[in-house]
């Protein structure tokens, strides 16, 4: 891998969820270690796991790992760090304030830019503090802070005029209200980040149009805040074995044609390209393989015992999901899971039973909907909610209101602050609540709702004021019924879309929590792009297959109350026929 030739002290990996950072951390830090270099290890994410990778029982001090000297492990908790976090900001103002008040406050520091803030925290003790780490030779992070956090902390001029002239609230400005006292502490680490001397970003991405898309916009946001020093990791690049194997031969030719078209961004970058593996990459000795051409070669398949039985596919809802003859199914995950897909393929299956549906999506890049668009099919309506057109609206209307009687420095914080995701997800939400009310005399499909956190910081009176009217009284009749019908399994169906992969189902765990803290039910688990209900020959993607097993068992036996699962398509499900087979019955079923 490039990164190790002239490997800098400080190294840190970002991407996409289910990209492989952690793997790709976990083998620098062993691959350095056994130059002899005292190495530490740091991760920050919230479905970690390197107890599993490296065979060792981690907490949130430097932990030796005892099959590799002078490597040592910590696991920073962000939801932790944001709990301790929020405590002491919340903390002064218990018994002061109204309870209702108080609650108001714990709900809007439980989002995202408030899970941003406290890492960030944690990385500059690591980071800004010297002595903190003055004991090892290189110290590695396998998350990195966004581009949107680094922006926000590097304003601290703005920070005292601000706090002390706007009384209107923003939804990203209250955890700055803490860090006044350790601006010193967090301009030493933002330093430290843009010295090419001292650290290395790489971008790890996988062979998949909206990973790179992701890896390109972080390398654009981070450059532009003097990161420059990057270098790209291309993980799971596939090439088949068996040649006879059709799923086996698209998957090939889909990773050919990605590396194809790589955004601008990234072509200039110091590239590393990584195989496939056969399945999880658990223990040192397959960590040392990593990058090198001498990779193990997948274990006999014939060795690997039986597919699971027969699962259920996306048609198995449909007849719940129809039942009601109108309301609103929303396909919920992460980025790159398949929401659009899902959400296009159920729009379809509806209306060819002769229901009206408006199909929806916030998608830039939703080519399936696009195409449906284009497309005649009679009860269907598709249409776009244009994140980046709401956004200017809302953000346009805060300036005028919010922004009225700032100074220079206070309006470069608004401006900054409008930037966040959490902005975006404001704005989107009144979008999306204009869409939902249309689900009382038909369906409506929607690849994309807000999340719990949303849902709760508009549940309150205070917070709705802060976050969306800002100084307006007005509050929408769509938005006033909005909660009542997301809340109503009757008239909300929540399906939550996942991959048979560690991060995917663990990220989409923790997404059906929050949506639970939101007194919202899901109605189902989809796993998408699976292995196991196919036939394959290739051995590796026979092993991949077994290695799916755990996941859907898990999310089947545990998780879900209802479970569909989608085959590994050998093409994209662009158009109606490719999504009506999606959700076609077995062969078996339908010939019976």
């Amino acid at each position: 891998m490039k990164h190790l030739d002239h490997p800098t002290r400080i190294l840190f990996f970002t991407g996409k969820g289910g990209v492989g950072k952690t793997t790709i951390a976990c083998a620098t830090a062993v691959q350095l270690a056994d130059r002899g270099k005292r190495v530490l290890l740091v991760s920050t994410d919230p479905a970690s796991n390197l107890h599993d990778v490296l065979a060792t029982r981690i907490g949130n001090e430097p932990t030796p790992i005892a099959a590799v000297p002078g490597l040592f492990a910590m696991n920073i908790d962000p939801a932790e760090s944001a709990r301790a976090y929020r405590e002491r900001m919340i903390g002064p103002y218990r018994g002061v304030l109204p309870e209702s008040a108080v609650a108001s406050m714990e709900e809007q520091f439980s989002g995202s830019c408030t899970l941003e803030i406290a890492a960030f925290d944690e990385f500059s003790r690591l980071l800004g503090d010297e002595t903190s780490t003055s004991e090892f030779d290189h110290v590695i992070f396998d998350t990195a802070p966004t581009g949107h956090t680094l922006r926000l902390l590097t304003l601290p001029s703005a920070w005292s005029g601000f706090m002390e002239t706007n009384t209107t609230g923003t939804s990203c400005l209250g955890p700055l209200a803490g860090l006044q006292a350790q601006q010193k502490l967090y301009q030493q680490s933002v330093a430290t980040l843009s010295s090419g001397q001292s650290t290395t970003l790489v971008l790890v991405t996988r062979p998949d149009v909206s990973a790179f898309n992701e890896a390109a916009r972080s390398s654009r946001e981070l450059r532009q805040l003097g990161v420059a020093n990057q270098q790209l990791i291309v993980n799971g690049l596939f090439v088949a074995t068996d040649r006879n194997d059709p799923l086996a031969l698209a998957m090939e030719e889909r990773s050919a044609k990605v590396l194809k078209e790589i955004p601008d961004a990234l072509t200039e970058l110091p590239r590393t390209d990584v195989p496939l593996t056969a399945g999880n990459v658990l223990g040192v000795e397959l960590l040392r393989s990593i990058g090198s051409t001498g990779a193990a070669a997948p274990a006999d398949p014939e060795a690997l015992p039986a597919t699971d039985a027969a699962l259920p596919g996306l048609n198995s809802l449909l007849t719940e999901l129809e039942a009601p003859g109108h309301g609103v199914i929303l396909a919920m995950g992460k980025g790159g899971v398949g929401k659009t897909t899902v959400a296009a393929s159920i729009a379809v299956a509806l209306a060819d039973r002769g229901h009206k549906v408006h199909l929806s999506t916030t998608d830039p890049a939703a080519h399936v909907t696009a195409t449906l668009a284009a497309e005649e099919l009679s009860n269907l309506t598709v249409s776009r909610i244009d994140p980046i057109q709401e956004t200017a609206e809302y953000t346009a209307e805060v300036m005028e209101t919010a922004g009225a009687s700032l100074d220079e420095a206070g309006l470069a914080l608004l401006e900054e602050d409008l930037r966040s995701p959490c902005t975006e997800e404001v704005a989107v939400f009144r979008a999306f609540a204009r869409v939902v009310a249309e689900g009382t005399d038909q369906f409506v499909v929607l690849d994309t709702a807000p999340t719990g956190h949303t849902i709760l910081l508009l549940d309150s009176a205070l917070a709705y004021h802060r976050e969306v009217t800002r100084q307006s009284q007005q509050m929408p009749e769509s938005v006033q019924n909005l909660l009542p019908r997301l809340r109503d399994p009757e008239f909300t169906r929540v399906l939550i879309v996942t991959l048979p992969e560690a991060t995917p189902v663990h990220e989409a765990t923790q997404l059906q929590a929050d949506l639970r803290r939101a007194e919202i039910e899901p109605f189902a688990w989809v796993i998408n792009q699976s292995l196991m209900p196919l036939v394959v020959t290739d051995p590796m993607l026979k092993q991949r297959r077994m290695g799916e097993r755990p996941y859907i068992t898990e999310v089947r036996d545990v998780q879900a109350r209802r479970l569909a699962v989608i085959p590994m398509l050998t093409e994209a499900p662009v158009g109606i026929p490719p999504l009506r087979h999606i959700t076609a019955p077995p062969a078996a079923e339908a010939q019976a």
